[in-house]
């Protein structure tokens, strides 16, 4: 399937790559349809984008959580999660978004409302976290820097 994204042009999408979330996301409950999409130029380590595949145009940074926080453990509503399918600990795969003002030094993560994915059923829900020790608003600036500068060092 062909898609004209709004980040990355006109890109070829398998059908294999095709995440579906029954019930949309938050604030966008008829985006049930995205892929993940990474610059190639930055790799896969970094900011990833949830593109859906419903409205080209919309498109929403996010990241693996544990680059920016090792020790996140988000407690989630088991009924919440159950339409994605059974869970194995090999295929969740756990994204936050990224909020990137044009300060980038007030990039922010959102640690309370995570995408949890089945990878190999290639389904995916956004949570609310349970345990109120996330923040909507992470900083995460200083941290990508860290990050960065001790894999050159």
């Amino acid at each position: 399937m062909k898609l004209t994204t709004r980040i990355f042009g006109e890109v070829e999408i398998e059908d294999s790559k095709i995440i579906n979330f029954p019930n949309g996301i938050i604030g966008f409950p008829d985006l049930t349809r995205f892929t993940l999409m990474h610059d190639e130029e930055q790799g896969s380590g970094t900011i990833k984008w949830l593109q859906s595949i419903e409205e080209p145009g919309f498109a929403m940074p996010v990241i693996d959580p544990l680059v920016v926080c090792p020790d996140y453990n988000p407690e989630v509503d088991k009924n919440i999660i159950q339409d994605i399918g059974d869970l194995k600990d090999e295929d969740i795969l756990v994204l936050v978004t990224v909020t990137v003002p044009h300060d980038l030094t007030k990039m922010t993560v959102n640690l309370m409302g995570p995408f949890i994915i089945n990878a190999e059923e290639r389904k995916g829900v956004q949570a609310i976290v349970e345990n109120s020790d996330y923040p909507v608003k992470f900083p995460i600036y200083d941290i990508l820097q860290k990050n960065k500068e001790s894999k050159e060092g």
